[in-house]
């Protein structure tokens, strides 16, 4: 008897790519925008613009040429190349991406047939299962290690509002990202993203995202929707500690405890409460609020889904429906301009779903500055995307044509009241 994964790789290895992404990025010059040196020079220093490159990984799902690989091996280029490990190459295009997800879908320019990757359950996936990672380390080649699923569900891995990935001991190295992790039957159980290191190599912890994500994304991009919607609960959670476990009668501390409840949201309609903790989504356990996004998220929109509650020690089940996050009040995006503190700023009428898109939690009412110009008076200030606009001069905020109103007066003083992070910060000009 030979032990061996070759036959495996030999099944799977043809439908893990390289992805070049090549972006022109423009260096500007210290002295661009100085007047001191305008003033003397009487003319601006020319900006530089260099051609950078990055190298990734990418794995074929489908045979007419759509790619899945990371959102941050393609973010901002202007031009991406795939090349198969037989040394062909294309060209390719955006399909669709989410920084959030960290996940992007990619479209070879051509009519061939390709290899693919079957999208596997990755709920399927255990503990010490055996898997192997497939790759481009260091662009020295598409390479192939192997492993065990060390740990399930890890969340504050990498920064973002994703949390939960499939853990490895199967060496990922930096080129190995938007690569394959597949299982012992040839398919795609997660996409290799991220790694636990201080010098930069592989320390026998890396990270996956779950191909259950991943075949929601790829469905979301092959029926022509423009970006990745998730579902809108309306509620905010929080981890449950050992001592909130023992105060609420649980047996142990996992789930997602409901701290706040937005009124007319999904969760209220569903009966959820502060103070109520879920444990499962359609009977699959919820570890934490990372994993609870999760569940939902693969669910997706237009199902619902069955919620475990436990509450007072008793546990019942509640059914979400599950839906995009409601524009409930026109954007009406505006630009201020004139001689005011908000000059070069561009406000927004938040909703739940501006809320979601600039990850502002369950803040869905007021104004939001959604982009500050550079140079402007707003960005001398210090005044920064998804600044809540509380006040002007003791009036009160409450849509973007208001603010408009407001400051269209000439004080001699501005007494300004913004919300950041949470915080509220008072401010006053002359």
């Amino acid at each position: 008897m030979q032990m061996s994964f070759a036959p495996l790789v030999k099944q799977t290895a043809n439908a893990v790519v390289n992805v070049y992404a090549e972006r022109m990025v423009q260096q500007r010059s210290p002295f661009d925008g100085d007047p001191f040196f305008e003033q003397f020079f009487g003319q601006r220093m020319p900006n530089r613009t260099e051609k950078q490159s990055s190298l990734g990984s990418g794995v074929i799902v489908g045979a007419n040429g759509i790619v899945v690989t990371n959102n941050h091996v393609i973010e901002g280029a202007d031009d991406i190349k795939v090349a198969l490990a037989d040394g062909r190459e294309f060209a390719s295009t955006v399909v669709m991406k989410d920084d959030r997800l960290d996940l992007a879908v990619l479209k070879i320019k051509s009519d061939t047939k390709f290899d693919t990757i079957p999208i596997g359950d990755s709920d399927a996936v255990e503990v010490g299962d055996l898997v192997l990672a497939i790759g481009n380390p260091f662009g020295v080649g598409q390479t192939v290690t192997s492993g065990i699923v060390s740990a399930l569900a890890r969340n504050q891995v990498v920064s973002g509002d994703f949390g939960f990935f499939i853990q490895t001991d199967a060496a990922i190295n930096p080129g190995n990202s938007g690569g394959a992790l597949i299982d012992m039957k040839g398919q795609l159980i997660g996409i290799n993203t991220a790694i636990f290191s201080r010098g930069g190599g592989s320390n026998g912890v890396g990270f996956a995202i779950p191909a259950n994500l991943v075949r929601s994304f790829v469905t979301s991009a092959e029926g022509g929707s423009p970006s990745f919607v998730r579902p809108y609960i309306g509620a905010s959670f929080e981890p449950v500690t050992s001592e909130v476990a023992e105060a609420l009668g649980l047996d142990r501390a996992r789930g997602a405890l409901v701290t706040a409840v937005v009124a007319g949201g999904p969760a209220e309609k569903a009966g959820l409460k502060p103070g109520q903790v879920i444990t499962a989504v359609n009977g699959i356990a919820v570890e934490h609020p990372d994993a609870l996004g999760y569940r939902l998220t693969t669910v997706g929109i237009g199902h619902d889904a069955k919620l475990t509650v436990s509450e007072n020690g008793r546990a019942r089940e509640v059914t979400l429906a599950l839906a995009a996050a409601p524009e409930t009040t026109p954007r009406d995006e505006r630009l201020i301009e004139g001689r005011n503190p908000f000059s070069g700023a561009v406000v927004a009428n938040l909703s739940p779903r501006l809320a979601d898109d600039l990850r502002l939690g369950n803040t869905t009412e007021g104004v939001v500055i959604v982009e500050v110009k550079r140079g402007s008076p707003a960005a001398r200030i210090g005044l920064q995307p998804k600044d809540i606009v509380v006040a002007v001069n003791g009036q009160q905020i409450d849509k973007s044509k208001t603010l408009e109103t407001a400051v269209a007066a000439d004080p001699a003083f501005w007494r300004v009241e913004i919300l950041r992070d949470g915080q509220l910060i008072r401010q006053f000009f002359r």
